[in-house]
């Protein structure tokens, strides 16, 4: 009689996901503006593929392009997160959903309840598509990183200045160099000083 066969089974290594950093912009200016920012971050933090969320305070800012409309209250969020940049992209137009965002093609940089725009995501570099300049924000087919207008907004780079200078760990790689230099050329131009910007609330 045969002895059994032994059966060997190779178990394969599993695949570690990569975690990136990135850098989104939020912003509101209608309804419960503090309360609707502090609810996008809380929906950040739950999603899957998202591991740490961090922001910089709450900044009043006047609005740009667009000036009749009421002010805008802004921060700057980090995630550490293994999704790629356009599910990332995905999700913040979900979330922009939930929380009523309306996008009027007519008035495209009109008032609104949430807007969330993915600025940087680490060691991703990606170029504008023909006639796609203000890309970006969630809900565009295409993605352009980092994000086509930040280093001209105020809004944008004094609250990512305030979140990666006060919490750690954050923009710290070499993949980061260019992007903290320019950050840091930016905000010593005139365009940017001269923009309405204040604290709201420090966190």
């Amino acid at each position: 009689m045969n002895a059994p066969r032994q059966l060997f089974i190779r178990r394969l290594p599993t695949r570690r996901l990569l975690t990136r950093q990135a850098f989104i912009s939020a912003g509101a200016n209608l309804g419960d503006r503090a309360g609707t920012l502090r609810g996008a971050l809380a929906a950040l933090a739950r999603t899957p593929g998202i591991a740490r969320v961090e922001s910089s305070p709450l900044y009043e800012t006047a609005p740009v392009d667009v000036p009749d409309q009421p002010a805008f209250l802004n921060l700057a969020a980090g995630v550490e997160t293994t999704l790629s940049p356009e599910r990332l992209l995905a999700c913040l137009l979900a979330i922009e959903a939930d929380f009523g965002r309306v996008r009027d093609p007519a008035r495209p940089r009109g008032p609104r309840t949430l807007d969330l725009d993915l600025l940087l995501y680490e060691g991703e570099h990606r170029a504008a598509a023909a006639g796609n300049g203000d890309s970006n924000a969630a809900g565009t087919a295409s993605l352009t990183l980092p994000h086509p207008r930040m280093w001209r907004r105020a809004f944008v780079l004094v609250p990512l200045r305030e979140l990666v200078k006060t919490h750690v760990g954050w923009m710290r790689s070499a993949d980061w160099a260019a992007a903290r230099r320019r950050l840091s050329r930016a905000l010593r131009t005139s365009e940017i000083k001269n923009q309405d910007v204040s604290i709201h609330e420090k966190r």
